[in-house]
């Protein structure tokens, strides 16, 4: 496989300033804020900068490895809503679909209005809703919704349940408000997993493989890591008393600002060992850096990678368009604020640099992970960044000194 490594001058960048990255990002295994780190640069197609940081597992004392194995959580989203887009391309479905037609148990679903009571959908909730998180469906974690307790006990948080039986049970709640009113970060795109399901015939994992993982040379990316290479796995840390608890948005807070940086188990909510299972669209799996980075390569290519077409461009300008009105921005998840940014089909897009705070470009779009992981992709720099880690509940922003620092190597 070509691993497309190149000097940072024959993609205009400098490969003194990148040297900057290297200081930074050891600076934060040095204070213990993380204990280890990868992070990738690429421009044009061509990886610039590749280097880790600190341990794959502190307590064995194995030092991080270029093939590092990492839990993706919430960067599962942006692969799966490329995934179902394929099946747009076929003309399988549309996005003003109602999502009743591939889910009949969301015929039946309700909205809760603010005074408690339950009353129909002003308009059934449609596909496209579901990737740009319109749908009224929400989170677990979303503190201000009144659905909070009802969710925790949703089947979808059981790793043990079916992605079927799980969506199937998430039609039994009422929506938080009413379709296309309002951006709430939420469990849309677990349900668009079992749509892309219904309409292929195929099960997720095996469907992610065939369209994406496959022909991108993703070797290492899915929803359980083989026996051989779990040593390979990256070991988590962050606050463990919170994610046991139950997190809310002040004892996060005060867990980070003690500084809490300890060892913590996830097996029982993101198992290894179970990928005909554990199969979700919002979180649950697992890929290298290298992996990620061959997937948003593409995304920054227009749909292809090394002779292989994925998607068409303007199937992917439509993707990375802005959908969310300009009434319901600004966005926020769980409370941290996205300003700048609008919302397309599974991932953020910058509107106003400016309002990001950060070096970037108009149209730059990516998302992030549960476990601090990040990646971005700038079209009008043809340039792609990856921080990767494994810590929960971390407020630090790596990943915004990382940006500065592959934007200040530009040199064209």
């Amino acid at each position: 496989m070509n691993k497309a490594v190149a000097t940072p001058k024959s993609v205009g960048m400098s490969a003194r300033r990148l040297e900057r990255i290297r200081p930074a990002m050891q600076g934060y295994i040095d204070r213990g804020v993380y204990t280890g780190i990868t992070t990738l640069i690429a421009r044009r197609g061509q990886v610039v900068h590749e280097e880790q940081f600190g341990w794959l597992d502190k307590e064995a004392q194995s030092p991080m490895p270029a093939d590092a194995i990492f839990r993706l959580y919430s960067m599962t989203k942006p692969i799966v809503c490329t995934g179902l887009m394929t099946l747009l391309e076929e003309g399988r479905f549309t996005l003003f679909d109602p999502l009743a037609k591939y889910i009949p148990a969301f015929r039946s679903v309700k909205v809760r209005e603010p005074d408690g009571s339950l009353v129909k959908p002003a308009r059934p909730i449609q596909l496209r809703d579901l990737m740009t998180h319109t749908s009224g469906l929400t989170y677990h974690f979303v503190e201000d919704s009144p659905l909070i307790k009802e969710y925790q006990g949703a089947k979808l948080l059981n790793a043990e349940c079916s992605l079927e039986a799980a969506i199937d049970d998430l039609a039994r709640f009422p929506l938080a408000f009413q379709p296309g009113t309002r951006w709430r970060y939420s469990v849309g795109i677990d349900v668009v997993a079992r749509v892309i399901e219904v309409i292929s015939g195929r099960p997720l994992g095996a469907f992610l493989h065939e369209r994406l993982f496959e022909p991108l040379g993703m070797v290492d990316t899915g929803f359980g890591v083989l026996p051989e290479k779990t040593s390979r796995l990256a070991a988590m840390y962050g606050r463990p008393d919170v994610i046991s608890s139950g997190p809310t948005m002040a004892s996060e807070l005060e867990a980070w600002a003690k500084g809490v940086n300890e060892r913590v188990d996830v097996l029982r909510s993101y198992p290894v060992d179970s990928p005909e299972i554990f199969v979700r669209g919002g979180h649950g799996l697992f890929a290298t850096t290298r992996d990620y980075w061959r997937f948003a390569q593409m995304l920054a290519n227009g749909g292809e990678l090394d002779g292989t077409r994925l998607l068409g461009r303007k199937t992917l300008a439509l993707m990375h368009a802005n959908h969310i009105p300009a009434a319901l921005l600004p966005l926020d998840v769980a409370g941290l604020p996205l300003p700048g940014y609008g919302f397309g089909l599974g991932s953020r897009v910058a509107l106003d640099v400016a309002q990001t705070g950060a070096p970037g470009s108009v149209g730059e779009f990516g998302w992030s992970g549960a476990a601090k992981t990040h990646y971005w992709v700038d079209p009008q720099e043809e340039l792609v960044g990856l921080f990767m880690t494994q810590s929960m509940m971390s407020f630090d922003l790596p990943e915004l000194d990382l940006r500065a620092l592959a934007y200040q190597a530009i040199e064209d």
